[in-house]
């Protein structure tokens, strides 16, 4: 049981880092540099971003880094000797699954409409400007919160694998 507490606090602490430090990239490098692109450029670049994202390693680690924290949680709150981790990787999978809320209610749905607003080479420069002005603001602000959110969830794992 030892080894597999371990080891799924080990593998949800490196999904939640990757996840973490992939919004992290985007808050940091991404949006500043398509910041200074034009409106096309930006749509399209997130425009197959969106697409390129939807991968089997993307999802593993989206999807993963909660399950792993759930599992790793039952696992130490069936062990009195562990259960000083609990309320740690209780608090991480709250902060994650908040991120996870962001995304779904924010950044999901404006990628959804960046999608829809079709090709920019085929629209106009009024219509590029309107799609990227819809777009860009609110999906930054969403991207910080869910930045943050996941590395708090982090924090608190790397918290648990020192108490564990």
């Amino acid at each position: 049981m030892e080894t597999a507490r371990t080891a799924t606090l080990i593998a949800a602490t490196i999904a939640t880092g990757l996840i973490s430090g992939l919004f992290y990239a985007f808050t940091v490098a991404v949006m500043p540099g398509l910041a200074r692109s034009s409106d096309k450029t930006l749509v399209e670049a997130m425009q197959n971003i969106n697409k390129a994202i939807l991968n089997g390693w993307f999802i593993l680690a989206y999807l993963g880094a909660p399950l792993l924290t759930a599992v790793t949680l039952v696992l130490h709150a069936t062990d009195p000797d562990t259960r000083d981790v609990i309320l740690p990787l209780a608090a991480a999978l709250a902060a994650y699954v908040a991120a996870m809320a962001v995304t779904a209610r924010i950044n999901i749905p404006l990628n959804n409409a960046l999608d829809q607003a079709g090709s920019p080479d085929h629209t106009d420069t009024t219509t590029a400007h309107t799609t990227r002005t819809a777009y860009e603001t609110p999906w930054n602000k969403a991207n910080t919160w869910r930045t943050v959110l996941t590395t708090v969830s982090l924090g608190l794992l790397a918290y648990a694998l020192t108490l564990h």
